[in-house]
């Protein structure tokens, strides 16, 4: 879910349909832990789907598939992060906008992810250039 750590990447994945680690991941990359001070509130299933307009089953399969993040409570029912209904909204538009397959969306979520760390981490040390390289 969201609370993993910050240099993690999509293959640090965890809950119950998790990615695993891919052999020559960058390991190296520096690393934040971040603590949370107030419990995040958890949404069911159901709560997602309403949210999301998507089928019950279909956030199931996308669970087993490793495309959504979630754990499971005391009594065993699936629960979310506040977050799940955009995760589940962005790939609906690459599903649809693309075409992609459900495997290659796990691709590009993973992608997407990794280069959401690399701008950041640029970002961080005031390398990056307004202008584009000039290659």
């Amino acid at each position: 879910m969201n609370d993993r750590p910050a240099g993690a990447g999509g293959g640090g994945r965890t809950g119950v349909g998790a990615r695993p680690v891919r052999a020559g991941a960058d390991m190296t990359a520096p690393t934040a832990v971040r603590y949370a001070l107030v419990p995040v509130p958890r949404l069911s299933l159901a709560t997602v789907a309403r949210r999301s307009g998507l089928h019950p089953e279909l956030i199931r399969r996308f669970v087993a598939l490793g495309l959504v993040d979630a754990e499971r409570d005391s009594a065993g029912h699936l629960v979310f992060d506040p977050t799940a209904p955009a995760v589940l909204a962005r790939i609906q538009r690459l599903r649809s906008g693309l075409c992609l397959n459900y495997a290659s969306i796990g691709l590009v979520l993973d992608l997407l992810d990794r280069i959401s760390l690399l701008e950041s981490a640029l970002r961080g040390r005031g390398t990056r250039r307004e202008t584009p390289p000039w290659t």
